[in-house]
């Protein structure tokens, strides 16, 4: 039997589990909470780190670059990473790292990349005047190492992702970035409450972009949204390619006039030119009035033609005219109306290889395509995952009437292991399907099938260890169960000692109270 169950226990391991539950802490408080700690924890670590390498070394000037890289890889190196000098310039100072110092679980908690580009960020600052942190790529990201872009010189940072700092001011990218996110969300729900009848009912639109390529397309919005082009927005089903058209709408000029979403997709064939293009009374059987269309209601708006590559050839080619001439007639129609109408199209497909099958009109694919949005997977937005969480658990409240504040941390890891091949959506599905059965207020179990997928060879290390935790998180339950929750006797029978054994309750979630009498 064990005589000492936490002999691997040391000081860096306890800090690093400190730090990963107070994020997980954290982000169940909301986006804005876990943005303003990061940054205050990181500004303030910063400050003292600096402070103890200064009084170690006798500095009292200015930091200079060579003494700077001292710094930040020391402190890095320290605490359990492999930090290393790429290159340096005047200009920038480039370092790589192949071991994180808050281990394997950093890739639950991506947000803790800010902190180590905050304290890089910050004494940089100070030192030099302006710094502006790139991370290229991150461990937390699944990119197999670390590479930090440390840029000085404010002109060598022109048009570089990253967070920008002076000496007076510490994030300003997330500032300008968390502004812009505002004034989309601002401008859409003054559209949504005129609209909306019951607002205190429904929930406003609400767009999570903590992801970086979901902060690119905030940008996108801004440039494209107040010009009269087509857009062509691309993604898989279900990650809100409606939600990024609205936004478009939202910041245009056409705010005040329609916006009419259409799923094309789920209109028969037969009818699909008459719901967009309306007909005249007369025009078939059963026409017995005239119907206006979707284009002729959308007139001075925007018409949102989803699964845009659904469409028939001739609805295609009347399509292709409208965005030609702005022209088109009613089905059994003689006379041209004339229509003001943004398009904002959207599709899951691969539309050049429709056009190259010759299913989708070039030409058509051309007029649609003059600005294109592509929506990244939810298995490529990390970042965005408790923020989203959080969300799907405020509305869900609010439609059941509960008070679920939160997921536990085994939820949290699961929720970040799967894939979601339904995007968002699939993700608003699982959580209020296990919504439903939650008690309390933290959801504490996800209903959610994880199907295996063939291990690659570096990840045998993973796999081994995963395997082995399922194997000894269901002998525990089986003798809780057997015992009745007798923390003793199940120590007896799994060999270790008592104390080991609440640790590995906490390890894997389990409540002790449920398996006893």
């Amino acid at each position: 039997m064990e005589n000492n169950p936490l002999s691997e226990l040391t000081p860096i391991f306890f800090l690093q589990t400190f730090i990963l539950e107070l994020m997980h802490a954290s982000e169940q408080q909301g986006q804005k909470h876990n943005e303003e700690l990061i940054e205050k924890i990181a500004n303030t670590a910063g400050c003292f780190f600096e402070d103890t390498y200064r009084s170690n070394t006798n500095k009292t000037e200015a930091l200079d670059i060579e003494s700077y890289i001292e710094l930040i890889l020391g402190l890095k190196n320290n605490i359990g990473g492999k930090f290393s000098l790429e290159a340096t310039n005047q200009d920038c100072i480039t370092v790589t790292n192949s071991c994180c110092p808050f281990g394997d679980q950093v890739t639950n908690f991506p947000e803790l990349c800010r902190m180590t580009s905050s304290v890089f960020g910050g004494i940089a600052a100070r030192n030099f005047g302006y710094a502006k942190v790139e991370i290229k790529e991150s461990i937390a990201r699944h990119d197999g190492k670390c590479v930090v872009c440390v840029y000085k010189n404010p002109a060598a940072s022109q048009g570089r992702p990253g967070m920008e700092y002076t000496d007076t001011t510490p994030v300003k990218e997330i500032q300008d970035m968390n502004a812009l996110h505002s004034r989309i969300e601002e401008s859409m729900q003054q559209i949504w409450r005129k609209q909306v009848t019951q607002p205190a009912i429904k929930e406003p639109p609400a767009i999570v972009a903590k992801s970086a390529t979901m902060q690119k397309i905030l940008q996108s919005i801004e440039v494209i949204a107040p010009t009269t082009a087509t857009v062509l927005i691309q993604g898989q089903t279900g990650v809100g390619k409606e939600l990024i058209a609205r936004a478009i709408h939202a910041m245009s000029e056409r705010c005040r006039r329609p916006f009419i979403p259409i799923n094309c997709g789920a209109i028969p064939e037969n009818l699909i030119e008459t719901a967009l293009f309306g007909h005249e009374k007369g025009a078939f059987t059963g026409a017995v009035e005239v119907h206006h269309g979707y284009f002729e209601r959308a007139d001075g708006g925007a018409l949102f033609l989803d699964e845009v590559d659904s469409l028939s050839p001739a609805a295609q080619t009347r399509l292709l005219r409208i965005l030609q001439e702005g022209e088109f007639e009613r089905v059994g129609g003689k006379q041209t109306l004339s229509v003001d109408v943004r398009i904002i199209s959207a599709t899951n497909q691969n539309l050049e290889e429709l056009v190259s099958k010759g299913v989708f009109r070039h030409d058509l694919y051309y007029r649609l395509n003059v600005v294109r949005v592509n929506i990244p997977p939810l298995s490529e937005r990390h970042e965005d995952l408790p923020f989203l969480v959080q969300l799907i658990l405020k509305r869900l409240n609010k439609k059941y009437n509960k008070n679920v504040e939160s997921v536990s941390r085994k939820v949290m890891q699961k929720i970040r292991s799967y894939s979601w091949p339904g995007n968002v959506r699939e993700l608003e599905n699982i959580l209020e399907r296990s919504f439903l059965f939650a008690k309390g207020n933290e959801l504490t179990d996800l209903d959610l099938e994880i199907s295996p997928t063939e291990p690659k060879t570096d990840e045998w290390k993973d796999v081994k260890e995963n395997t082995i935790a399922k194997v000894e998180q269901s002998f525990l339950e089986a003798a809780l169960k057997q015992h009745q929750g007798d923390i003793k006797k199940v120590a007896l029978t799994m060999d270790i000692t008592p104390r080991a054994v609440y640790l590995k309750l906490k390890k894997y979630g389990i409540n002790l109270a449920s398996f006893r009498s």
